[in-house]
């Protein structure tokens, strides 16, 4: 059991964004109180993430470049950068699954190699964002749900070192959204599960035994 489910949460989605950023030739810091990036991230990607509360809003932004297009996730939902010509972007949920049983859903396939990934990334609909360099990261693992004929019909991504895993970039075009979910937890049952979503998309979510553990939100500078 995690003792602090939403901490985890925003730690391992910091390191996730660590990994997307460093894959494009961008390097990170992290210290204690968020994980950021100097240059502007990737598409979909923030410029920096808070890892506990009551971190000061001018020394964040201090830490990037803070003008048009920039992104903050603000994990602990207390930061306000409505004064630095940011806006909230959207608002969502931290979300935890314990360690359990393996569902009875079959688990996700790996992608192994870049043209997996080519055609996963295309699936997805990320194009160009997901790097074979993620293929080759010890703490990340790109995970399809093919069809019988080996169309990709869905898949996730899982990020951490066994301990507890992220669990990003969920997608379908097929199947009931619950059901990538319980085969993500199928393929990794024995280790506690940390996300987030927005509201629209936490029904699948709890359905698949994940519940929420505190809000997050996402500031942009327009």
């Amino acid at each position: 059991m995690l003792k602090d489910p939403r901490a985890a949460a925003a730690r391992d989605n910091a390191g996730w964004c660590d990994i997307v950023c460093r894959s494009h030739g961008l390097t990170g810091r992290t210290d204690g109180d968020a994980w950021s990036v100097p240059r502007r991230s990737p598409p979909w990607y923030p410029d920096a993430v808070t890892v506990r509360p009551g971190v000061d809003a001018e020394a964040l932004l201090a830490r990037i470049d803070a003008g048009p297009g920039a992104t903050v996730k603000d994990s602990f939902a207390d930061l306000d950068l409505s004064g630095y010509g940011f806006r909230v972007l959207f608002d969502a949920q931290w979300i935890h699954r314990p360690a359990a049983e393996r569902p009875a859903e079959a688990a996700l396939t790996p992608v192994t190699t870049p043209d997996e990934l080519v055609a996963w990334a295309a699936a997805h609909g990320g194009g160009d964002l997901f790097r074979p360099a993620l293929l080759d990261h010890p703490r990340v693992r790109v995970l399809a749900r093919p069809d019988d004929s080996g169309v990709i019909t869905g898949g996730a991504v899982l990020s951490g070192d066994g301990g507890v895993y992220g669990v990003s970039n969920l997608f379908t075009h097929a199947d009931d959204p619950r059901a990538v979910w319980r085969a993500v937890c199928a393929t990794v049952p024995d280790a506690p599960l940390v996300g987030y979503e927005t509201t629209p998309d936490l029904t699948p979510a709890r359905q698949a035994g994940f519940l929420p553990t505190g809000p997050l939100r996402v500031w942009v500078n327009d």
